[in-house]
């Protein structure tokens, strides 16, 4: 530095120099000092550390040394902003130059480094007219530095807020000391496993088009301004837009710097689609960077981004040629096709996926498979499944045999003339356990996302018997027929569709339409014991145990009324009306999707009517709605529906222990031999005793009364909820009243 040159090196003051001369010196010195370098008479302040990145990057402050006449000093000192904005720009282009600074900033100081090459042939030129030309004065050399020292003060602006946004200057660290919002991002990097402070401070990518852009647009009054920044942003945008046409055409992320708008979790893949409990492929794999997004995709990103995911799929199906080059795309943000290659890439990604789905994966046909098996649509096949496996599955849940039943379901499903032997789909149904109760699974997620809000299936997966709540039962000595569910193994990209979160949509109505025939099952059988058994059908001299059988006849019709007209209410008046309006909203998709073919020599494609994630809402849409008409989505529905069918469960498994009571109960037939009609009394239990049919009294009044009031309760919630929020209830309400009275009963 100048200042510790010795006293043998130092020039002669300035004030002993005549007027000319010192003009002379000045413009020699100011050509030294616009490249950088000290002068013999301009020098660093003595505050400037050139070995500090710092105050590099800040720009060296020079300063005159005293006795320079006043008009020179005016003139020289106006001219010294230039040679600072010129050595901060230069080791700003040092610096963002590194690698993890990214594509767009080195695009970006390519363009400055081009125009600080064009600085150095004005000085070149400059010190030739220095040498050769008499006339050039302090005065010439501020005219001809006009232009430039603009030019450089427009790019020292935007490198310094670029610095400023990277926390590399001094007079922005007090401001991210006091900044709370700061904090909270550092926190949720760290949740997300990253480098926090490397995050905070690297503005890249968007951020950096973000800035130039947002300078711009104040700049737009000033021409040469705005033709200097709109260079850098046409610059600085070809890398981004490189990455942005691969994402829109390929479906693929080159972004080694983590500068793109879009964001790839490579750790999700499609290979955890099986145990994906909570759609992490389709929302997580791929998500927008809020804060980094250019304010020229603002507006398009949410299409920017499905357009890729769309691609992405169709690519990982080997539908997209990644191999051919993107020739025609717009390469800058200032192209006025821009915004056309956005929307064009996203109609064409939409229908490609699709086609996709609808036409090569056969979507459509794959809903009504699962319709069959999980709706109970047309199941013949299933009532034998369960009648040849009723031994298996009367079981414990733990004592279950599942091979045994997944061969017996084989069986069944390739048994010729039933419905699901002409499935091509049939393979992919498997037998499954699941140890918790319908009611308590059910309960878990009501309860962790408050009531009367949709189903959130992640929830009821991850409800596991270690955080289950007793409050409706233990799950322990649950059957085979409380535990049976039926799983589906669905094909990629299928599987983004009928998802591990939609599946268990489908296996939750699954259970509860089987727990309802199931009963339904239990409740004729007993009905046959009634029809059959001698002490059913002899009519007793008693007239009271005659009153007594009537009333149980009653009340067993009453629960088959309330079991039967349930059943059909979820099955013909919910599921079915649901599903025809999801499949018509698909099928005119489909009927999109061909026209859209039949149009596809279209230059720009135009905007798709349906896209794949209404598909897919749509099918969530249908499910959720068919859960809360279900009456599974209510906590308290759930508590007293369950009640209900506990009540009618017990009375009807608790059939043969009265049918043994009765015989004891009735002079006529107490004594006899069991007789041949099927009773499972033993000789021991046909002592006539009077005092089994108060017993059998109490007994049957506890069943009436609970059953009464359960449906009492129940059928007010209805009417409330019918009233407030779902309409759909007052037709159940009308329903189950004739289960009041036993009116309606198929069998007396």
């Amino acid at each position: 530095m100048a200042s510790l040159a010795p006293q043998s090196l130092q020039p002669r003051p300035l004030n002993q120099l005549s007027l000319s001369a010192q003009e002379a010196a000045i413009i020699e010195d100011l050509l030294f000092v616009f490249m950088g370098f000290e002068g013999q008479y301009i020098r660093f302040v003595d505050s400037y550390r050139p070995l500090e990145e710092k105050d590099r990057l800040a720009g060296p402050q020079f300063r005159i040394l005293p006795g320079l006449d006043p008009s020179l000093f005016d003139l020289a000192q106006s001219m010294l902003k230039m040679a600072t904005h010129y050595c901060a720009l230069e080791s700003f282009v040092e610096v963002q130059s590194r690698g993890e600074f990214g594509a767009v900033n080195h695009a970006l100081c390519a363009a400055i480094r081009k125009l600080l090459k064009d600085y150095l042939v004005l000085m070149a030129q400059l010190e030739h007219q220095m040498l050769t030309n008499p006339g050039f004065t302090l005065h010439v050399l501020s005219l001809h530095t006009k232009p430039t020292t603009h030019m450089l003060f427009q790019l020292y602006s935007v490198a310094h807020e670029i610095l400023r946004e990277n926390s590399m200057l001094e007079e922005n660290l007090d401001d991210e000391l006091d900044d709370s919002q700061n904090f909270d991002n550092i926190l949720e990097s760290l949740r997300e496993d990253k480098d926090a402070m490397q995050e905070k401070k690297v503005c890249k990518g968007g951020s950096v088009l973000r800035l130039i852009t947002r300078r711009l647009a104040s700049m737009s009054g000033d021409p040469a301004a705005a033709i200097l920044l709109t260079t850098l942003l046409r610059e600085a945008s070809r890398p981004y837009m490189a990455m942005l046409n691969e994402w829109l055409h390929h479906g693929g992320i080159r972004d080694p710097h983590e500068e793109f708008l879009i964001k790839e979790q490579k750790s999700i893949k499609r290979e955890r689609l099986e145990q994906d409990y909570t759609d992490e492929y389709w929302e997580k794999r791929y998500t927008v960077r809020n804060d980094v997004v250019p304010p020229q995709l603002e507006g398009v990103k949410d299409k920017v981004l499905l357009a890729g995911k769309y691609l992405n799929v169709v690519r990982e199906c080997g539908g997209v040629d990644i191999s051919k080059s993107v020739t025609s795309a717009p390469t800058t943000f200032d192209d006025p096709r821009f915004l056309d290659n956005v929307n064009g890439a996203y109609a064409h990604a939409n229908s490609s996926l699709l086609n996709l789905l609808l036409t090569t994966h056969v979507l459509p046909a794959r809903l009504r498979s699962l319709k069959h098996y999980f709706f109970l649509d047309r199941s013949d096949f299933f009532t034998y499944f369960l009648e040849i496996s009723t031994s298996e599955l009367k079981k414990p849940v733990k004592s279950v045999n599942i091979s045994k039943l997944q061969s017996l379901l084989d069986i069944v499903l390739h048994q010729a003339g039933s419905v699901a032997a002409e499935d091509p789909f049939k393979e992919d149904v498997k037998v499954s356990m699941n140890e918790i109760s319908l009611t308590n699974w059910l309960m878990g997620v009501v309860n962790t996302i408050g009531i009367d809000q949709d189903m959130a299936a992640a929830s009821a997966n991850s409800y596991t018997p270690a955080t289950q709540s007793s409050s409706l039962g233990d799950d322990k000595n649950i059957t085979g027929f409380e535990a049976l569910v039926l799983d589906y193994v669905v094909p990629f990209p299928l599987s983004l569709v009928v998802s591990r979160v939609t599946l268990i949509r489908y296996q939750l109505l699954f259970r509860y339409l089987l727990s309802l025939r199931h009963l339904e099952t239990l409740l004729i059988g007993s009905w046959t014991d009634h029809s059959k058994l001698t002490s059913w059908r002899h009519k007793s001299s008693n007239p009271k145990i005659e009153m007594w059988k009537r009333r149980v006849w009653t009340l067993r019709a009453r629960m088959l009324v309330f079991v039967q007209q349930l059943l059909y209410f979820c099955t013909a008046e919910v599921i079915e009306p649901n599903w025809q309006k999801f499949m018509s909203r698909l099928n005119a998709g489909e009927e999109e999707e061909i026209s859209r073919v039949g149009e596809a020599n279209e230059e720009i494609p135009s905007q798709p009517k349906r896209t794949v994630d209404e598909l897919m809402q749509d099918h969530m849409d249908f499910l959720a709605t068919c859960l809360r008409e279900c009456m599974l989505t209510n906590s308290k529905l759930l508590r007293i529906n369950s009640k209900v069918m506990s009540t009618c469960t017990m009375f009807a498994n608790y059939t043969a222990s009265l049918s043994r009571h009765l015989t004891a109960a009735d002079p006529d037939l107490a004594g006899q031999k069991p007789s041949s009609a099927g009773s499972t009394a033993t000789a021991a239990s046909l002592s006539y005793d009077p005092a089994k049919l108060d017993k059998l009294d109490d007994v049957l009044q506890q069943y009436e009364k609970n059953f009464s009031r359960h449906l009492k309760i129940l059928m007010d919630a209805l009417n409330y909820l019918a009233a407030t929020e779902t309409v759909v209830f007052l037709g159940l309400c009308a329903r189950l009243s004739t289960a009041q009275t036993g009116e309606g009963s198929s069998y007396g």
